[in-house]
């Protein structure tokens, strides 16, 4: 009987061609834009202990209770997938020796697993890019992660269709003093919020601020903002980073209602906002988090980072133009083949693209070439070998001359630079 071929886990994806294509040429940029600032390359655990997740994101929270991969390891260690990087890479910070780094600014890029329901663009494992400052209690570090993040959307050529929305949290008195004013006011308005609402007024309270409920949304339009309880420090804080992301020639939007929910959020919060993927609008979004070390652990140390979809970011950039290979090497014959991938072998090393086809006579071959957008290819056939010449045509102009299979990567090499 056939065996049934397993089929791919609901909310996950295969990842190939021009899906390929733009997820790479996102994390590329990504690579190429925290090298221009500075940020350093980390890697961490893909699983942590669930306390890493459970105490950073709060118990509470619809990640922890509904969306997270959570299981018991065959010791009994209760373990989880990692539903984002930040709390992960506090954690390092807290017990791998980063301290010594700061203020460390870091980069990563990997899987994340969510279990949501599956749409466009969200998936169950789906890829994210994050930047950090660990270790940086001055608005400048705040600048200059937008600043990064800024730049990146303007090299992935999606500038022009998002908004920087900015807000802050305030520092903690701000943020206690706001709190509270939010529960009097919603506490006055308790029988007409929806149910997800009124179990948030005690518990957290600023997350009202961004429910999706219509009828929440109209009762928060008149809510207390947070200006109206900054102290003068935050106030103070706060201009700093609008101000230097108006000297980094960073355009922003103003959003009071732009919230963060956990309690160790402080000054800083904003997201990245298209109007090009209808309700899932948000491409990129952080804040600052200088109580987050505390919840896992540690000493107080303030810091900033931000996270983006790469899926998100993939589906609306161009479709990236594919490396094309430079020379295809073609073997006529069987005693042509080792000469042929000796030459292959001696193109590669050289930094030279290069590739073969296995199977086919001359026409199917060069076919094949041309398919490869090839600028050469190197023609190996019975008589060329008995001279110890090869065949090197150009795939542009048609012109093909004999040279010695010992001078034919040297000439390509200075064609190619001289083009």
């Amino acid at each position: 009987m056939k065996i049934k071929t397993p089929q791919p886990i609901r909310g996950t994806q295969d990842i190939f061609g021009e899906d390929s294509l733009r997820f790479n040429h996102v994390v590329n940029k990504f690579d190429e834009i925290r090298k221009l600032y500075g940020f350093k390359r980390a890697e961490i655990p893909v699983f942590e202990s669930t306390a890493v997740f459970a105490r950073s994101l709060g118990e509470t929270t619809d990640v922890v209770s509904k969306e997270m991969y959570s299981f018991p390891d065959r010791s009994g260690e209760q373990l989880t997938l990692r539903p984002e990087f930040t709390a992960g890479l506090t954690r390092a910070y807290l017990t791998s020796g980063w301290q010594q780094y700061s203020p460390c600014k870091i980069a990563t890029h990997g899987p994340v697993f969510r279990y949501e329901r599956p749409q466009k663009g969200r998936y169950r494992q789906f890829h994210q890019i994050d930047a950090e400052v660990i270790g940086a209690a001055e608005p400048e570090a705040d600048v200059e992660l937008l600043s990064l993040a800024d730049q990146l959307l303007e090299s992935l050529g999606i500038k022009q269709h998002v908004t920087l929305h900015l807000n802050t949290l305030g520092d903690s008195a701000s943020r206690e003093a706001w709190r509270a004013a939010l529960i009097e006011y919603f506490q006055g308005h308790f029988d007409s919020l929806s149910q997800e609402s009124q179990e948030r007024l005690t518990r957290n309270p600023l997350r009202i601020l961004d429910s999706k409920d219509p009828n929440d949304k109209i009762i928060a339009e008149k809510a207390p903002i947070i200006d109206d309880y900054l102290t003068e420090e935050a106030a103070s804080f706060f201009k700093a980073v609008t101000t230097g992301l108006d000297a980094a020639g960073v355009a922003w939007t103003r959003d009071p209602r732009l919230v963060r929910g956990l309690d160790y959020y402080r000054h800083t919060a904003f997201e990245f906002i298209t109007d090009q993927l209808g309700a899932q609008g948000t491409v990129l979004a952080g804040g600052r988090y200088d109580g987050l070390s505390e919840a896992l652990g540690g000493n107080l140390t303030p810091a900033i980072g931000w996270a983006a979809g790469i899926e998100r970011l993939a589906m609306l950039i161009d479709e990236p133009k594919e490396d094309t290979m430079n020379v295809a090497v073609i073997p006529l014959g069987e005693e042509a083949k080792n000469p042929a991938i000796s030459i292959l072998s001696k193109l590669r090393h050289a930094g030279i693209s290069a590739d073969m086809s296995w199977r086919g006579n001359m026409k199917r071959r060069m076919q094949k070439a041309n398919g490869w957008g090839v600028r050469y290819a190197v023609i190996l056939g019975e008589e060329e070998l008995a001279r110890n010449e090869a065949t090197v045509r150009s795939m542009v102009t048609g012109e093909q001359q004999a040279i010695a299979l010992d001078q034919i990567v040297d000439r390509i090499l200075s064609e190619l630079r001289n083009k």
